[in-house]
C-alpha cells in the first residue's frame, strides 16, 4: 500500500511516498518518491527563539505544494510530524495554524523520545547478527535521538539538544554533551559489542563519499578522515571540489563530529547507514496502525 510521511525538521522538510509490503522479516517501506526542501527553521529558532515571517511563509508554501502532490498520488494515508525547531519556537502554534489554514495539512509536534521511537521501529534493518544490541542514532538539525534495542525488542531511548544547525549556531550547551555521554555509559557492559545504525542525510552522504557504498557502512577511521578533510576545507571548496549541495556542505561537518564522539565513547568501530529516517518511520507507523485495526 502507498503511504506518505512528512518530516518537518530543523534543517529540511521532507515528503516521502513509500510502498509498504510484508516480508518474512516484517514490513518493508520501499521509497517511491522523496522530496527535500532545506527551509532551515532551526537557524531562526536556535538564534532568536521563534520562526521568522519569511521562514513561516516558506513552510506554508512548501506544505501547499506537498498537499497538491498528496492529492495527485492519492496515498491511503499521510502523517506529518514536526521536531526540535518547531517544538522550541515561541510562535509554533501560530505557524502550525497557518499551515493548516492555507494547506489543509495537519502537523503534529512530537517530542524527542517519540521521534527516537518512530525512527527505531525499523528493526528489520540488516545488522551484524553476532551482536544482539543495536543503537539507533538519528542526527538532525536540532537534536540527536538515540534508541537501544535488544534484537527486535525496544529497550529505551533518549533525545539530546545536539544537532547540526544548533552546533553551527553555537547553541549547544556543554552539559548536553555530558548528558549524552552519561546516558550512553549506562550500557557500558555492551560497549564495543553493539551494532550502530545511523540515520540522517549527513551520515548517508559521508558513507557514500568515504565509506563502503556496497553495504552502506563507514568505519571509525573513514569517519575521522572525512571530518578532518571536510573541516579543513572552506565552505565553497566543499561545494566546488566535493560536489556537496550548499545546504549539505556546512552541516556535514558537525554531523561527523557527533558520530565520532558516540563511537569514541562506546568503543564501536563502524556505523551502518541504511538511509532511513523519520519520514520512513511515519510511513511504517501508519501501516502498523492500519494492520492492527
Amino acid at each position: 500500500m502507498l503511504l506518505a510521511g512528512i518530516d518537518i525538521g530543523s534543517n529540511a522538510v521532507r515528503l516521502l511516498f513509500a510502498n509498504v509490503y510484508e516480508t518474512k522479516g516484517g514490513p518493508v517501506a520501499e521509497k517511491a518518491t522523496l522530496l527535500r526542501i532545506p527551509i532551515r527553521l532551526g537557524m531562526d529558532v536556535f538564534k532568536d527563539g521563534r520562526i521568522s515571517d519569511q521562514k513561516a511563509d516558506d513552510l506554508v508554501k512548501t506544505m501547499r505544494a506537498f498537499k497538491l502532490l498528496i492529492d495527485v498520488y492519492r496515498p491511503l494515508g499521510y502523517m506529518a510530524a514536526a521536531t526540535s525547531a518547531m517544538r522550541e519556537a515561541s510562535n509554533n502554534q501560530e505557524v502550525l495554524d497557518k499551515v493548516m489554514e492555507e494547506s489543509g495539512l495537519k502537523i503534529q509536534m512530537i517530542d524527542g523520545i517519540e521521534e527516537a521511537n518512530i525512527i527505531s521501529s525499523f528493526t528489520n534493518v540488516l545488522v551484524n547478527e553476532n551482536f544482539s544490541k543495536t543503537l539507533y542514532v538519528d542526527v538532525g538539525g536540532g537534536s540527536t535521538e538515540i534508541s537501544l534495542l535488544d534484537g527486535k525488542k525496544f529497550i529505551t531511548s533518549n533525545s539530546f539538544k545536539i544537532g547540526t544547525i544548533r552546533l553551527l549556531a553555537d547553541a549547544v550547551e556543554d552539559h548536553e554533551w555530558d548528558a549524552m555521554r552519561l546516558w550512553l555509559n549506562k550500557f557500558k557492559d555492551d560497549f564495543g559489542r553493539m551494532n550502530i545504525i545511523g540515520s540522517g542525510g549527513n551520515i548517508n552522504k559521508i558513507t557514500k563519499m568515504y565509506g563502503h557504498a556496497y553495504n552502506n557502512i563507514v568505519n571509525f577511521n573513514q569517519l575521522t578522515f572525512a571530518y578532518k578533510q571536510l573541516k579543513s576545507m572552506p565552505l565553497q571548496a566543499r561545494i566546488d571540489k566535493m560536489g556537496l549541495r550548499p545546504d549539505r556542505a556546512d552541516v556535514i561537518v558537525p554531523a561527523a563530529q557527533i558520530f565520532i564522539k558516540i563511537l569514541k565513547w562506546t568503543g564501536l568501530q563502524s556505523v551502518s547507514a541504511p538511509k532511513i529516517g523519520l519520514a520512513d518511520g511515519l510511513v511504517l507507523l501508519q501501516y502498523n496502525r492500519m494492520k492492527n485495526h
